[in-house]
C-alpha cells in the first residue's frame, strides 16, 4: 500500500472514532435529561382540596375519657384588670375566678401532654395565650400605652371553645407608661432574656423558679370595641399543625350579641382559606377541614349581615390568621 493510501486509511479511523465519542456522549446526556414537561411538573406544587371531615376520632376518645366535663357550662369573671382600670406600667396582671356547672372542668396542664383544659386570653386583636393556672394568674407583658380590649373564654384540651352564656368576659383598661412592643423582653414561655448591652449573670435561684404564666404582647392594630354591637372573635386555627394534628384542622370562633342564621339569627360566619372562594358557616360549632397541603396558610373569619356586609366593630369582625402545615 501507498504511503498517500495509509496517511488517507488513517485520517478515517480517526474521523470514525471521533464521530463514536460524540455520539456516545450524546447518548448519556440524553440518558440524564428529563422527559419533556417533566420539570414543569415536579414544579408545579401540590394541589390543595379542602373538605369538611368529621370531628377526628383522637377528639372524641378525648371526650369519652373525660366523662360529662363536654356538658359543663362553665363561667368566667374577670376580677383583674378592673373595668376601665388605668393602669401604670407596662405589665398587665389578668386575675379570673370561675364558677358555675363544673362537672370536674379546671384548667391545668397535663406535665406529660402539655395539654389540658385551659382558657383562652386575648389582647386586642392578637392571637390568643393559653392560661393553664388560675391560681397563678397571667402576665400580659411589655403593653403598648393606651386603650385595650380584654377578652377571656374556656376551652377544651384541642381548644374547642365552650359556648354557654358566661364563658366569654370582656374588658376594656387604659395603661399609662406602657412597653415597647416592637422590643420583646422575655420568651413565649414568660423566662427573662438579658438585656443585650448588659447580659445577667446566671443565678442559681432564678434556674428552680417557677415561671409566671404570661406573654409579651405584640402591637395592635384594633381599635376601640363597642359592647353592645355584635363581636367575632376568631379562636382557632392557630400556629403549627404537624403530622396526625395536620390531617384535620378545626375553625372555632366565639359570637357575642350575635345569632347565626341556622341558630334563628340574622348574621352568617363567612370563611376562606388562602384567599380563595369564601365559604358560609349558618350554625356556632366548629368544623374540621381536612386536605391541606404543607406549606403555610392564610385562614380569614368574618362576621356578615343578611346582606353579606361585614358587620363593623372595631375591625375585630374581619380577622385573618396564618398558619403552618407540616407533613
Amino acid at each position: 500500500m501507498k504511503m498517500n493510501q495509509r496517511i488517507q486509511l488513517f485520517g478515517a479511523v480517526i474521523v470514525v472514532l471521533s464521530l463514536a465519542l460524540l455520539t456516545g456522549c450524546d447518548a448519556k446526556k440524553d440518558e440524564t435529561k428529563p422527559a419533556p414537561g417533566a420539570e414543569k411538573t415536579a414544579a408545579m406544587p401540590e394541589k390543595q382540596e379542602l373538605k369538611l371531615g368529621e370531628r377526628p376520632q383522637a377528639v372524641k376518645d378525648q371526650m369519652t375519657a373525660r366523662g360529662e366535663q363536654d356538658k359543663a357550662a362553665p363561667t368566667l369573671k374577670i376580677v383583674s384588670p378592673a373595668s376601665n382600670a388605668a393602669i401604670t406600667g407596662s405589665t398587665v396582671n389578668v386575675k379570673l375566678a370561675l364558677s358555675g356547672d363544673l362537672k370536674g372542668y379546671h384548667p391545668m396542664k397535663d406535665p406529660a401532654t402539655g395539654m389540658g383544659n385551659h382558657i383562652h386570653v386575648i389582647l386586642d386583636n392578637q392571637p390568643y395565650e393559653a392560661h393553664y393556672n388560675l391560681e397563678q394568674g397571667f402576665e400580659l407583658r411589655n403593653v403598648a400605652e393606651g386603650k385595650h380590649t380584654l377578652r377571656v373564654f374556656a376551652s377544651r384540651p384541642w381548644h374547642e371553645s365552650y359556648k354557654n352564656n358566661g364563658s366569654f368576659q370582656m374588658t376594656m383598661f387604659t395603661v399609662k407608661g406602657g412597653g415597647d412592643a416592637t422590643k420583646p423582653t422575655t420568651t413565649a414561655t414568660g423566662q427573662k432574656m438579658a438585656d443585650a448591652k448588659k447580659p445577667a449573670a446566671a443565678s442559681p435561684a432564678a434556674s428552680v423558679a417557677p415561671a409566671k404564666e404570661g406573654k409579651d404582647m405584640a402591637a395592635s392594630t384594633g381599635g376601640a370595641v363597642d359592647a353592645t354591637k355584635p363581636l367575632l372573635t376568631y379562636s382557632r386555627p392557630k400556629g403549627e399543625y404537624k403530622d396526625k394534628a395536620a390531617d384535620s384542622i378545626m375553625i372555632d370562633f366565639w359570637l357575642m350579641n350575635a345569632k347565626l342564621k341556622g341558630d334563628g339569627g340574622d348574621y352568617q360566619l363567612r370563611y376562606s382559606v388562602d384567599g380563595g372562594a369564601p365559604q358560609i358557616l349558618d350554625k356556632w360549632e366548629p368544623i374540621w377541614l381536612k386536605g391541606w397541603v404543607a406549606s403555610k396558610h392564610r385562614i380569614k373569619l368574618e362576621l356578615v349581615d343578611k346582606s353579606g356586609s361585614i358587620v363593623d366593630n372595631g375591625g375585630y369582625n374581619s380577622t385573618e390568621r396564618e398558619i403552618s402545615v407540616v407533613k
